[in-house]
């Protein structure tokens, strides 16, 4: 598990070093006018929602940082992937299944359920390949070059194959 969640937040970094300041932090692209760094920094808040509630069992994912310094500065974009991929190999496989409560806003207010280490690590996962194919429309709308083909792509999702 921390392989794959490691490999995919490795796409960010790539990308993140291979833009500007001025794209990575470029609000004009419609419908929702979100950075790309905005978008990076939500996908690390998450993360850093479950490594600030293993130790208390207790993770809140509508508690986050929101450092306004990551959405527009790659460096600090790239400081905090490392920071999360860091804390990510810390981790000890037999405590993924260790069971923790679980708190989000669903849109009508808090909700709390159990999950498992393992499953918030896979939500974390799932929620940032879905916010990498946000960034994928931003970044073709910016006219900048996937980091790769697999970019915001779900293992699962099949691909088109393009007709030459």
């Amino acid at each position: 598990m921390i392989e794959a969640i490691e490999k995919n937040l490795q796409r960010g970094v790539k990308l993140l070093k291979a833009i500007s300041d001025e794209q990575y932090s470029d609000t004009s692209i419609p419908p929702y006018y979100s950075s790309i760094g905005a978008n990076m920094r939500h996908i690390l808040d998450v993360f850093t929602c479950v490594f600030n509630g293993i130790n208390k069992k207790c993770i809140d994912f509508s508690d986050r940082e929101r450092n306004k310094l990551v959405e527009e500065k790659t460096e600090f974009g790239i400081a905090y992937f490392d920071k999360v991929i860091s804390q990510l190999h810390c981790l000890k496989t037999e405590d993924f299944d260790t069971i923790i409560s679980v708190t989000d806003d669903l849109g009508t207010g808090k909700v709390t359920a159990n999950y498992t280490l393992g499953s918030a690590l896979i939500q974390a996962h799932s929620h940032a390949i879905h916010h990498f194919a946000s960034i994928g429309f931003i970044i073709n709308q910016l006219g900048v070059e996937l980091p790769d083909a697999d970019f915001g792509y779900n293992p699962t999702t099949p691909k088109k194959e393009l007709i030459e």
